[in-house]
């Protein structure tokens, strides 16, 4: 992939010079990222994917007004440019089933580079007394299990995603009524691209004994669920638990769900040893996956694939996270994603490097393993025994800076 000037970098210096850090005029405050991965990623067993670079930059611009009286409004502006070696094998990312209206355009400058400006925010928000309201494009997320979350239903985070710093807005009205000294009951409704993918769900969250218990039940794109969770701590173990349940529909049908009756639970501890080391491992039962390899491509074009739910097709899966400060400015952390069913995992360890204020840098590399595909080198469709063994090595980084 030939260097190049990014549109979006001078754009990001453009915004950026008068504004070094957030700052605040008369109630209204800006600020923003620019975030840039870069990557290289090796040819795919089975020759389902080729070998490529891909580089993707992100500008973002927010601004947030606030008055006394309790009203917000916030906005929020990202800006993509994204190139690829070949052209074309990696798309931009669209829209998605969480939003009801276009704020976006996209770009095809030539066949290996693209770019894509969206309104990420737009929400005006209301508080008084004990009562929350915000209604338009905003941030919606549950759940807090760290590596992946069954109740952090609407836009969740693949668990092994590189960017998570900022959630995908989406189109939401949302009612939140506070009790006591941390309970709450909630009400939101987000509106998809078309109506069956419209969500509404009612949530319950307090805290009791020293545990944090949350529920959440209703309708997700047009699937009744229900679902719960707890976290505490025994001793100097902190323990979370999680467990959706959902009434799948359209089962058999192209882009339907795979089973009739789904769950997907998870538990994860949580552990700093005397060395610093710090450990988190998590057990997730994915029930929106499949039974056999044979079935992952079906898998893979199913609802909860194509509307994020879960990104994973296996069944059974064991997570490790562990991270290590090798220097204050300096820590080591790594990703192991290990599917019991096909016996495959993948390992990703990272060193991230804290550069100066507000800028930092990420290194890594993402090692799979598994049996590879049949029908290797033929003209037949490779047949898959393994997820992670269908997958190519990558390496790159990620720099970040906010102003």
């Amino acid at each position: 992939m030939m260097p190049r000037i990014f549109p979006s970098l001078l754009l990001a210096l453009m915004f950026a010079a008068p504004l070094p850090a957030a700052a605040e005029v008369e109630g209204w405050q800006w600020g923003g990222s620019l975030r840039t991965l870069n990557l290289t990623g090796e040819e795919a067993p089975g020759e389902l994917f080729p070998a490529y670079r891909l580089s993707s930059t992100r500008l973002r611009l927010e601004t947030t007004w606030q008055n006394p009286s309790g009203w917000r409004v916030e906005t929020a502006v990202d800006d993509q440019l994204l190139g690829t070696d070949p052209g074309g094998i990696l798309p931009l990312p669209g829209d998605g089933v969480n939003r009801r209206f276009d704020l976006d355009h996209s770009w095809q400058h030539d066949d290996g580079w693209a770019s894509r400006l969206q309104v990420d925010r737009l929400n005006i928000a209301w508080s008084a007394g004990h009562l929350d309201a915000a209604v338009g494009r905003q941030a919606v997320g549950f759940g807090r299990i760290v590596i992946f979350s069954p109740l952090d239903v609407i836009a969740p985070f693949p668990p092994d995603a590189l960017d998570t710093d900022v959630r995908p807005g989406v189109d939401a009205l949302r009612l939140t009524a506070h009790y006591g000294l941390d309970g709450q009951f909630g009400a939101v409704a987000v509106f998809g691209d078309v109506s069956h993918h419209d969500s509404y769900l009612a949530t319950w969250a307090d805290n009791r004994s020293g545990i944090d218990l949350l529920a959440i039940g209703g309708r997700l794109r047009d699937r009744p669920m229900a679902g719960l969770g707890a976290a505490g701590n025994l001793g100097t173990l902190g323990i979370k638990g999680e467990a959706a349940f959902y009434e799948g529909g359209r089962i058999g049908e192209p882009g339907g769900d795979p089973h009739r009756h789904m769950l997907i639970a998870a538990i994860e501890g949580w552990y700093r040893f005397d060395n610093g080391l710090t450990l988190i491992t998590q057990y997730l039962h994915n029930g929106a996956g499949a039974r056999t390899t044979a079935d992952y491509p079906e898998t893979a074009l199913s609802a909860p694939i194509r509307e994020g739910l879960t990104s994973l097709l296996g069944r059974h899966y064991l997570m490790a996270a562990p991270g290590f400060e090798l220097h204050p400015l300096v820590t080591l952390n790594g990703l192991l994603i290990w599917n019991l069913s096909d016996d495959s995992w993948l390992f990703r360890p990272t060193l991230a490097i804290n550069l100066a204020d507000n800028l930092s840098l990420e290194l890594f590399w993402t090692r799979p393993e598994g049996c590879e595909p049949k029908n290797r080198g033929v003209s037949l469709p490779s047949e898959p025994r393994s997820e992670f063994g269908s997958q190519g090595e990558s390496a790159g980084f990620f720099l970040k800076w906010y102003y």
